[in-house]
């Protein structure tokens, strides 16, 4: 059997994996659900949207051991503003009043289950809260990132983890964030 190296600690839907059973990654979500949405621009007119991860946890309080993975996934939910029963807020998921305090917990314990020198992949689109309110809650400066989408607000941006505490610096002047 072959060691997992890889957490998506906030799946969803698992959009942009190639493989969505990946051996090589666990797949955690808080929730597992399915729903049948209305949606004019597919064949049918309904879109269904599947929530299946492996292990059902909050990605603040994630059941696995410190240093495990050497790859970790973190695409939180990015919307504060949703309606309950919208596609969006389905697919996505919503976020709390408290936003700021629950993307840093979920930063600080992505990166506790992370391997020294293993990377954190950050995807963010931001529709709603600017990529740069989101990079300064991560106890750890980013690499690099690129923008990517229609209209270049969703971003994919790289971490490493130090392998000591000594490594890591202050990026809060950093260019571009």
């Amino acid at each position: 059997m072959n060691e997992v190296h890889v957490l998506d600690a906030t799946c969803g839907p698992k959009m942009f994996w190639f493989n969505d059973r990946d051996p090589r990654a666990v797949f955690v979500d808080v929730r597992r659900e399915e729903h049948e949405l209305k949606d004019r621009s597919t064949k049918g007119g309904v879109r269904r949207i599947t929530i299946s991860p492996d292990i059902l946890a909050d990605f603040r309080s994630m059941p696995f051991p410190n240093d495990r993975f050497s790859l970790v996934v973190f695409d939180p939910p990015h919307l504060k503003r949703a309606g309950p029963k919208s596609f969006m807020a389905k697919k996505y998921g919503k976020l709390k009043p408290d936003w700021e305090s629950t993307i840093s917990k979920g930063f600080q314990e992505c990166f506790r289950v992370l391997r020294p020198g293993g990377t954190l992949i950050l995807k963010w689109s931001e529709v709603q809260i600017p990529v740069s309110k989101v990079v300064r809650l991560s106890p750890i400066a980013p690499l690099f990132g690129q923008r990517c989408g229609k209209s270049a607000k969703t971003h994919w941006i790289v971490f490493i983890k130090p392998e000591d505490e000594e490594s890591a610096f202050d990026f809060r002047g950093a260019r571009g964030i």
